[in-house]
Order: structure tokens, then sequence, then C-alpha cells
């Protein structure tokens, strides 16, 4: 008997996650019919392709191969699927993305807004941190992150560009003086992402000229509109994107050594395949397009 398509997609589904919890989230099935599926599959084909424990899920050996080949069809016959769908509809589907807060509720609000209803089938679920996220086991479509993509297999695209300043509120400033020069900031007290070393030396530059700054301070956050909020309570000086340096803040902030900046950050979308959902793409082409006016 030939296997189902249908039973192949399910076993890649757990082979990616190495889970049947989260591959019944990612495909709004019970576990036990995904399990059962899978037995049927293993059954059709002769061949044991899941090693089941209590704990986990891995694939055997022949399940590895079995996977490496069947991920691709999967995805072109899914691929193929929308793209008729895509003719005489809309895309449509629930989309998960996770993207970072601050940016989130600084810029993405309205975009959101007008993406839904522009495309009224596609359910949107947003999580809004920066925790890790692993594309080929987490159910997420959809990775937005500030920084470089470094993970093997996964695919990013820039969205953006997001350029760094340095501001503290005109309280502090009048209380502790105004920085004239990057060396100066080590005689403040610097808002920083975490105590680690490397967040702990600001590299800023003016041109050609850059300057490596070791800065201390007594407060650290990993979240930028937190950041700025406390250094519009006076607390120190925070590097911030100047796209909203001032959108989260109880007061303005001034921008202080203006010929000065930290390298341009990208921000980027990360998916784990180029076919990808009809959308997943009218997403990123979407978010793309507003992103490029405001950042």
């Amino acid at each position: 008997m030939s296997p189902s398509l249908d039973n192949i997609a399910l076993f890649v589904e757990v082979a990616k996650t190495r889970s049947f919890t989260r591959a019944a989230e990612a495909l709004n099935v019970p576990a036990s019919t995904l399990s059962r599926r899978i037995t049927e599959l293993e059954r059709d084909i002769g061949v044991r392709l899941l090693k089941r424990s209590t704990r986990r899920v891995d694939v055997t050996e022949a399940g590895a191969i079995y996977f490496e080949r069947s991920q691709h069809i999967i995805d072109e016959a899914r691929m193929a699927h929308e793209e008729l769908v895509g003719i005489t509809q809309q895309p449509k589907g629930r989309l998960r993305v996770s993207l970072p807060s601050s940016l989130a509720l600084a810029r993405l609000a309205p975009i959101m807004r007008d993406f839904s209803v522009q495309y009224p089938e596609i359910q949107c679920e947003y999580d809004l941190g920066i925790q890790a996220i692993d594309l080929l086991a987490d159910p997420f479509d959809l990775v937005i992150r500030y920084g470089a993509a470094s993970t093997p297999g996964i695919i990013s695209r820039q969205l953006g560009t997001a350029r760094i300043g340095i501001f503290a509120s005109q309280d502090y400033l009048d209380l502790h003086g105004t920085p004239t020069i990057p060396a100066e900031l080590t005689e403040h007290e610097c808002l920083r992402a975490s105590g680690s070393k490397e967040d702990s030396i600001w590299e800023l530059t003016s041109g050609p000229i850059v300057e490596h700054i070791n800065v201390s301070g007594r407060m650290a956050f990993n979240n930028i509109a937190m950041g700025g909020t406390m250094a519009a309570l006076d607390m120190g000086i925070v590097p911030m994107p100047l796209c909203f340096a001032n959108i989260f803040n109880t007061k303005p902030l001034v921008r202080i050594l203006t010929d000065w900046e930290f390298g341009p950050i990208p921000l980027v979308a990360l998916f784990s395949s180029r076919l990808m959902p009809a959308k997943t793409r009218v997403f990123i082409d979407f978010l793309s397009a507003r992103l490029a006016v405001i950042l």
C-alpha cells in the first residue's frame, strides 16, 4: 500500500519538532491522532521511523533519511497548493510571529492593524519577547529580531536598519553635566542591555573614527522601552534607536554626542525555509514596505 501524503506530512512535523505535543499544536490536531497516523505510516512502509519514550521523541536512522527526503516534498506540495488557492482567494490561516516587544509597542501596532484589515483570513498570534526561538522545533512561522542571523539552516531577510544614538534627560544632564567626548561617558551612569563585559563596552563611531568606551552603571535592562523610561526618570544615559527614542518616555530625552552613534543594527526576519506559505510571505512583504518608511 502506498503511504498517504498526509501521513508523511504529519511525520515531517513530528520529526522537525521532536515532540508530538508541539507538532499537534502546530498542526491543530490531537497528539493521539498524530501517534496513530504515524504508526499507520510505519506499518505501510515497513520501517520504524520514530523512537518514542515518555520523555522525548527522536528519529531512527531510517527516520532521519526519510525526513530529509520527505521534508522538501511536503514543502513543495504545500507551496503548490497555496499558489493555486491564492489565485482565487486571499492567503489564510494562523500566523505565529515572535518579535521584540519594544519594537512592537513603538512602531508596529498600526502596521498590525492595517495588515489584519487587508488580510482578514489570516489569524495572527504575536509573541512579544526576545528569547531564543528554535524555528525548527518551536511553533512559529516567523521570528523578527535585531542583529544578524548566524544559525545554520535558518533563512533571513533584512527588513531595515536601526540607527542607535545616545540619550539622557535634561534634568540628568543639568545635574551631572553633558559629555562632550565619548571618553567622558565613563564618569556617568550608563544604562546598559546587561551587566556583561560585552554590553559594558560601547563601540561608537563618528565617520571613520571608532571609540571603545568601558561604561558602567547601577542598572541594566534587556528591554529598550524600559531603558528609555528609566533615562526619562533621570537615572542615566541610554542608547536608543533614533526612530523611537521618545515614544515611551514620561518626558523628552535629549540626544547627546550627536556626532557619534553605535553601529547600525539590522532588523531581520528569520524563517526555516525559502518555501514559505503565502500567509508568511505577504506578512514579510507588508512589514518590510512599512518599516522602510519609519526606520
